[in-house]
């Protein structure tokens, strides 16, 4: 396997590379970021650091490379910036994703696509493969459009949905829910949580496995990938305050209309898994054992 990453200084990708070195798996990877390489387990012999919306650059660097597998985890994933820059989301989430189907298809290699839990609008989750997207927000119906492109290509090409990602990595300045809410409480600091937006945390250890799945098997088509658990973010919080044995009391409750998004994000999400877990063999880890999971694995980046 010759695997090409894009985005190999996000929080997918690092942990991606993190297993990929633990395992000690035969391959070669080459990450590609716009910014300088802060992968940890990527040396910077397997980095090239290049604009991916130059796409004259990045068929250069393919041409050379000449991959087996592309994980594309490069995102503009943040909905207000989406609003703000719709020709940046335009370019980097659907223009950028429909050359690299294109580039997968006429070089017979393999496409791994993150796409998100965004395109739904949240009215009758969980939801399967094949239900009808519906996005509340530019994030997702640049999603959506990108989705679209690639299942009209006759390539290798497997799109994998998820759902609020979180974890640890050894980069510490890569944030998320979890490990945002134990710091805060940590350091005693009140936190506003939603307690009316529902989803399926995905273990950003069991969403990297789920790559190497799709990879493995060539998989192709329509995936969703998450934790099994249906939460509110609130419940969330409060199982990470429960397990560190913090302060509960400093977490209030909100509604997603006093924070401006019960319009631009979907209420209840969740997805069934029973796809990912027949065609890919993709087991989600319960929450509770993630946190413990979490609690080793930040020991260790400590120690």
């Amino acid at each position: 396997m010759r695997i090409l990453i894009t985005g190999s200084n996000g929080f997918v990708a690092q942990k991606f590379c993190e297993l990929w070195q633990h395992n000690q798996i035969e391959g070669v990877l080459l990450g590609v970021s716009k910014t300088a390489n802060r992968n940890k387990d990527l040396p910077s012999s397997s980095f090239r650091q290049c604009d991916l919306i130059d796409l004259e650059a990045l068929n250069d660097l393919l041409t050379a490379f000449r991959p087996t597998h592309i994980l594309h985890t490069a995102a503009l994933s943040s909905v207000e910036s989406c609003v703000d820059n719709p020709d940046m989301a335009q370019r980097i989430n659907v223009d950028l994703t429909t050359f690299l189907g294109e580039y997968a298809t006429s070089h017979n290699a393999h496409l791994t696509f993150l796409s998100t839990d965004f395109v739904f609008d949240g009215i009758q989750g969980p939801y399967k493969e094949e239900d009808l997207t519906a996005p509340v927000n530019a994030y997702g119906e640049s999603k959506v459009r990108a989705e679209e492109s690639l299942l009209t290509l006759e390539g290798k090409i497997a799109i994998l949905r998820t759902i609020l990602v979180y974890g640890c990595i050894s980069d510490s300045k890569r944030g998320n829910l979890v490990l945002w809410a134990k710091k805060q409480l940590e350091e005693g600091n009140p936190i506003r949580v939603v307690r009316d937006q529902w989803r399926m945390p995905t273990w950003v250890d069991d969403l990297a496995q789920a790559c190497f799945l799709a990879m493995k098997k060539e998989a192709q088509g329509l995936f969703h990938i998450s934790g099994s658990e249906l939460y509110s973010i609130e419940e969330v919080v409060y199982q990470v305050a429960d397990y560190w044995n913090l302060d509960k009391s400093l977490i209030s409750s909100i509604t997603a209309k006093d924070i401006g998004q019960d319009q631009n994000r979907p209420a209840r999400t969740g997805f069934v898994l029973d796809k990912a877990r027949t065609v890919l063999g993709f087991t989600p880890t319960p929450f509770v054992v993630s946190l413990q999971k979490i609690d080793e694995q930040l020991k260790q980046h400590n120690s």
